[in-house]
């Protein structure tokens, strides 16, 4: 198969190669010396498989015949370089794929250094052609002299190709005929990915041992400088992989940074998967078909990447698309792998190629339509990003269709200083530095708003500080404790303590506001300013409540408060009013209060009211649910039978054994005792 360079070879050819003067009947003259001779023949060539066509006494008259000899100006459509031969498909027998043979007799003559050709018989080689398609078996005077590929009685297991040569048998003397013969198979899939398939694509060369090993070894070093463009991509990939999933772990609630981690994550894998078969044989082609879906879910992804990126609204044409985008990926990745092998010629009949083709290029260009539509969406959403996404889509959708300009003889590659880059590359790493680029300006805007975020935050935090009492007032006859500890830099509890000189009493307000910071805070603030208007007006509890509960109406945003008021005279009248908060605890035992709705659900809302009386160091102790809903590691509570246990402790107390069990949400605690006579 198709798929590596000649460059550095052409070079080591041109200064080495041997004069050839061909001749006819499928025979041809070589002298070697200190050089490589290429055999262009022209081959004896026939479609079929017999065995008995290795044999050098076999008649090949009437076959047709191959020049292998690298026609003027012909181009590798995969690289751009020269020195291709085009394969039999474009010779004569199009469509054809399975067996066939080449067949060409050799007079060598070999030279000494003194160009004498006595006495200059040593070992001899054959390198093969770098570009096959697909698998071949080498004979030479009937016997096996190697192979690429693997034959058995259940079939062809091939691999790309790669640098190899033969040693030819030993005993082969000077002035000698030689007989070689090819055994070519190219499966029925190959035409289907690469232009002008089959057989060999360059002359196999002819030489000593020695050259030909020297020459495999320039072979090899070529393969592996023409690829060292995909390690620059290697590289990229897991960088990328590795940004994009922390990125998602600072920020679940951008869902691209995960999309592109796992679009990233098959890059990888298929490149991987490339390069494994590039390097090596341990992927044969009835592993093809794996991994040829993995290009059509990458451009599932990639849709669902640049969707989430631009924020598109979830709505119900959004949902059809997704489901539109994911049914055309599952039938494009079908499509896709009934055109490889082994599934292609064995499992799926040939003529079906008829219409499978054009199927996986409609459905191909179906999802790239997606993709513009969606950079469009982009555009008039942010018109920079959208034209950068645009950018980075369209130099996808290039990357994703190489084989379709290599059917069109466009070059897919071009050649660096003897590093090949191929068109996907070309493709892939500049819209991921797009990417890059697209990510960096979010991060820098986030962080901008990131920042912005916490001076509104630390100015909240100081208003709440200015609304929660630093220093309890002094009451005559009263001991009064209080602790506030936030989950967060600012919280949703809240307390007042409000003293009447006049008659002596205090007046304790202490609640909750669904929900933690910002929000919440501000919710605090709209309350606490609230509380001191109406106390200025009454000192009755469930008064108090109700013009609460009037004023926050309406304003609470799907938020709702519970809310104690507390009301104690001088003489330790105690009068209670409460609106779905914790009952308070009188000496650690918590007081008896019916429930009721808290603040802000409805205007009519009717609240409790409890009655005692403080008898002389009774303490009264409030404290809101971040006491009771305190979390260890273990995720068990802390509970109201903790909290009764403790409940006759100081705030102080209190609040430091739920914040040390396991703070989850604001903790505030208040108590008043009154003091003996």
């Amino acid at each position: 198969m198709r798929g590596f360079r000649y460059f550095l070879s052409v070079l080591f050819f041109s200064l080495f190669l041997a004069p050839v003067a061909p001749v006819t009947h499928a025979q041809q003259q070589v002298t070697l010396g200190n050089a490589t001779a290429e055999l262009t023949g022209p081959w004896k060539f026939h479609t079929g498989d017999n065995m008995a066509w290795a044999q050098p006494g076999f008649d090949d008259s009437a076959w047709g015949t191959m020049d292998l000899a690298p026609p003027p100006g012909s181009v590798d459509p995969n690289s751009g370089l020269g020195g291709f031969v085009p394969g039999w498909t474009a010779r004569g027998y199009p469509g054809y794929s399975g067996y066939a043979w080449y067949r060409l007799r050799v007079n060598i003559v070999q030279e000494n250094a003194s160009s004498a050709a006595q006495g200059a018989n040593r070992r001899l080689a054959i390198r093969m052609p770098d570009d096959v398609d697909d698998a071949y078996q080498l004979y030479v005077n009937g016997q096996l002299a190697g192979e690429f590929g693997k034959f058995s009685n259940r079939g062809v297991a091939y691999y790309y190709s790669q640098p190899r040569a033969f040693s030819l048998p030993s005993g082969i003397a000077a002035s000698s005929p030689v007989t070689i013969a090819i055994r070519m198979w190219m499966d029925a899939a190959t035409p289907l990915l690469l232009p002008d398939a089959g057989g060999l694509h360059g002359p196999p060369a002819l030489g000593h041992s020695r050259i030909i090993l020297d020459l495999l070894r320039l072979n090899q070093y070529a393969v592996h400088l023409s690829g060292s463009s995909a390690l620059f991509e290697l590289a990229i990939q897991p960088l990328a992989i590795l940004i994009a999933f922390s990125l998602f772990a600072l920020d679940r609630n951008e869902i691209a940074y995960l999309w592109l981690g796992i679009s990233c994550t098959i890059s990888l894998v298929f490149l991987l998967f490339l390069q494994m078969s590039v390097y090596t044989t341990w992927i044969p082609e009835t592993s093809f078909t794996l991994f040829a879906v993995l290009p059509p879910l990458q451009i599932g992804v990639w849709i669902l990447f640049w969707s989430y990126w631009f924020h598109l609204e979830r709505t119900v044409q959004m949902a059809w698309l997704y489901r539109f985008t994911g049914a055309v990926v599952l039938l494009l990745a079908i499509a896709t792998a009934m055109q490889q092998p082994p599934l292609y010629g064995r499992v799926v009949p040939v003529h079906t190629i008829h219409w499978l083709s054009p199927l996986a290029e409609v459905l191909n260009l179906l999802l790239g339509v997606v993709l513009v539509w969606v950079s469009y969406q982009g555009i008039r959403r942010n018109r920079a990003e959208g034209w950068l996404a645009l950018t980075a889509v369209l130099l996808v959708g290039i990357s994703r269709n190489v084989r379709q300009l290599a059917a069109l003889h466009i070059p897919t590659g071009f050649s660096l200083f003897g590093i090949h880059i191929p068109l996907a590359q070309i493709g892939t790493v500049p819209s991921l530095a797009i990417i890059t680029v697209l990510m960096l300006r979010r991060f820098l805007q986030s962080q901008r708003e990131r920042e912005q975020w916490k001076q509104e935050i630390e100015q909240a935090r100081q208003v709440q500080q200015m609304l929660i009492p630093e220093a309890l007032p002094v009451v005559p006859g009263f001991t009064l404790e209080s602790e506030y500890r936030p989950a967060q830099q600012v919280g949703g509890d809240f307390f007042q303590i409000i003293p009447h000189s006049a008659d002596g009493s205090i007046l304790i307000v202490l609640g909750d506001v669904s929900g933690k910071g910002l929000k919440a805070a501000m919710l605090v603030s709209l309350i606490v300013g609230s509380i001191r208007m109406v106390a200025e007006t009454t000192q009755e509890p469930m008064a108090i409540l109700q013009a609460l509960n009037r004023r926050l109406c309406g304003r609470m945003q799907g938020h709702f408060a519970t809310c104690v008021v507390t009301h104690i005279a001088a003489n330790g009248e105690t009068t209670l009013a409460n609106a779905g908060h914790l009952a308070p605890y009188l000496n650690g035992k918590e007081i008896a209060i019916a429930g009721s709705l808290p603040l802000g659900i409805i205007e009519a809302a009717e609240f409790s009211r409890t009655d005692l009386r403080l008898c002389e160091n009774d303490r009264l102790t409030f404290m809101t649910d971040g006491v009771v809903e305190a979390q260890n590691e273990q995720k068990e509570l802390f509970g109201f039978e903790r909290a009764q246990q403790i409940g006759n402790q100081p705030a102080a107390v209190i609040a430091e054994a739920a914040q040390k069990f396991g703070q989850e949400d604001d903790i505030t605690v208040v108590s008043v005792v009154r003091a003996s006579a």
